[in-house]
């Protein structure tokens, strides 16, 4: 996929214009979505609308209507014939597709301002911008207090495309299901819930800090499933923190691309640690080299820059050849695996190294 330059010359030239006046058009469709005018045109059908049309339906000034619809031509969200404004194919997927949605309000409302400090951040290693979030030396030490919209559109982003892959990885787990399963960095405690709401005999022990396993304790609780579920507050950071033992298998879903290379390798060696002989490890991720589409893969490469001046300043979304290398450090050997989990996930079935 990127093993030659796509573009010509003028392709080029056009494509860094797209990038020069990117933070002005992001904002432009940012207001074209939220305040109607996407929904006049996609409402008004093939005879598409006016800029009277336009400005009656969504009470913004005409002033404003000009400027965005004019500003929509340029970025192909909208197309004009004979003085009628028309919703264009991108227009009508930044309108109604849901990854769309999810994309664009987790960069405005968590990613937007702290991008203007990725610079700071790659130099320093450390999330510059999460200062525009709020005091905290990594997101996830302020996930659950996080300001709205940030804390919305955070958690929609995070399960949107971890709750895609849920059923096929859970029915994968039922063909040979553990006794006992650990959940590290269990968020909000939804992979568990869907779990233990289909195995039966599932007993699982949760894996995070204390504010998210409080919420997952709720949820579950909440759910029926209280019984059922143990909590270990972690801080796999902690080098002095180890795992706790007796469960057949060790789950990560979208939780290791949130540490550096050398925090990847610890936290694998400490899971690797915790199992007994028959144990096993596996890892649920995101690759952006293993996508059977551009836009997956261009969403994954662009989400590495959240987590260098937003969430921690050091991790990423792998590439795999990358993230491979680290299980083996760790002493693990991938057994099996499986792309295109839930469209865009890969499944890593892992076993220590004899």
């Amino acid at each position: 996929m990127y093993d030659k330059d796509p573009l010509t010359a003028l392709q080029a030239v056009s494509a860094a214009q797209w990038l020069a006046f990117a933070p002005l058009a992001f904002q432009a469709t940012s207001a074209m979505r939220d305040r109607g005018v996407l929904a006049a045109l996609r409402d008004a059908g093939p005879e598409g609308c006016t800029m009277e049309d336009v400005t009656r339906q969504t009470a913004l000034p005409a002033y404003a209507v000009r400027v965005l619809l004019e500003a929509g031509l340029g970025l192909h969200i909208v197309w004009r014939a004979e003085g009628r404004f028309r919703l264009g194919k991108l227009g009508l997927f930044l309108l109604e597709d849901e990854m769309t949605r999810v994309n664009f309000d987790f960069t405005r409302d968590v990613c937007y301002d702290a991008a203007a400090h990725l610079e700071a951040s790659l130099t320093e290693g450390r999330p510059a911008g999460l200062k525009e979030l709020g005091p905290w030396a990594t997101l996830y030490q302020g996930l659950q207090a996080m300001p709205e919209p940030a804390r919305a559109s955070w958690h929609a982003f995070d399960h949107f495309y971890s709750d895609l892959a849920f059923p096929a990885a859970c029915e994968r787990l039922a063909a040979g299901a553990p006794r006992r399963l650990m959940d590290v960095g269990c968020n909000t405690g939804k992979w568990a819930q869907f779990c233990l709401a289909r195995l039966p005999q599932l007993e699982i022990g949760l894996v995070d800090l204390p504010p998210q396993l409080a919420r997952a304790r709720e949820r579950l609780d909440a759910a029926g499933f209280g019984q059922r579920v143990r909590t270990h507050p972690v801080d796999l950071l902690d080098p002095d923190a180890p795992l706790p033992g007796g469960y057949d298998l060790i789950w990560m879903s979208q939780f290791l691309d949130c540490f550096s290379e050398d925090e990847v390798v610890a936290i694998l060696r400490k899971a690797r640690a915790a199992l007994p002989a028959h144990g096993r490890i596996w890892i649920l991720e995101l690759f952006w080299d293993r996508q059977r589409f551009e836009a997956a893969a261009f969403s994954l490469q662009q989400t590495s820059l959240y987590f260098s001046c937003v969430a921690n300043g050091n991790s990423q979304m792998y590439d795999s050849a990358v993230f491979l290398q680290l299980i083996e450090r760790a002493g693990l050997t991938v057994s099996r695996s499986t792309d295109g989990v839930g469209g865009y996930h890969t499944l890593l079935e892992c076993r220590p190294i004899a």
